[in-house]
């Protein structure tokens, strides 16, 4: 019986930043695997790697050395082509919604899917409409962000981020913003949709409320992963 590669395959990958003098050895020897349809949650204080190792796992900074295969793809050594294939494959939430306010609810998550080729108008508008349903925006698709919450924003993000039904969604700091109820809500509803459409979510968060939404837990410290534990459900 063949195994199912992981859907992020890390084997010793270390990164610097600056260059001569003033470089700078930010992540050391990381090796991480994780499987479809995973939730990981990755954890440590503010400077210890967390975003760097997310914006190298989503393609938006090369590999400088190490192995990371992506969906099968090996990204080290890959072309800004290459990278930019595999960005398209990829849902990403960020603490900030990055909504563009002159669009309504629906035009935003409409925009993510009118990138990819070969879907027409009309199936654009109803998928991205049947999203923000799926979110508990059906009565706020025509609204524009700056007549939303905090909450209502992030939501409109999460929609946008899984309409293409991405096999890996990288969200960092998703719920920094929000308050604790809607913080709760906002991973609440990226957990069931993931498991519904078998995303695997790697989550960035110094948010301890929602930890629990975890298959496992990975923390970083000073560039190191210093723990890579499966949740169990028992409590301590």
């Amino acid at each position: 019986m063949s195994q199912v590669e992981p859907v992020i395959a890390i084997e010793n990958i270390n990164h610097y930043y600056g260059k001569g003098n003033l470089r700078k050895q930010v992540l050391f020897d990381i090796n991480l695997n994780i499987d479809a349809g995973e939730i990981v949650i990755m954890t440590g204080p503010s400077g210890s790697g967390k975003t760097t190792l997310l914006s190298l796992i989503g393609c938006l900074r090369s590999v400088q050395e190490g192995s990371m295969r992506l969906l099968g793809q090996e990204l080290n050594g890959a072309s800004e082509q290459k990278l930019i294939q595999m960005r398209r494959q990829i849902g990403y939430i960020f603490q900030a919604h990055n909504l563009l306010g002159f669009l309504t609810a629906r035009q935003n998550v409409q925009m993510s899917i009118e990138l990819k080729d070969g879907v027409s108008k009309k199936e654009a508008e109803a998928k991205s409409a049947a999203m923000l349903e799926a979110v508990g925006l059906k009565e706020r698709i025509n609204y524009y962000p700056d007549n939303l919450s905090g909450g209502q924003k992030q939501r409109i993000a999460i929609a946008r981020a899984l309409v293409n039904h991405p096999k890996l969604v990288l969200a960092d700091e998703p719920t920094a913003a929000l308050d604790k109820k809607s913080g709760r809500d906002v991973v609440e509803i990226m957990q069931r949709l993931a498991k519904e459409q078998g995303s695997t979510i790697l989550l960035v968060t110094h948010d301890n409320r929602i930890l629990d939404i975890a298959d496992r837990i990975v923390d970083m410290e000073d560039g190191y992963l210093t723990r890579n534990a499966e949740l169990t459900s028992t409590s301590s």
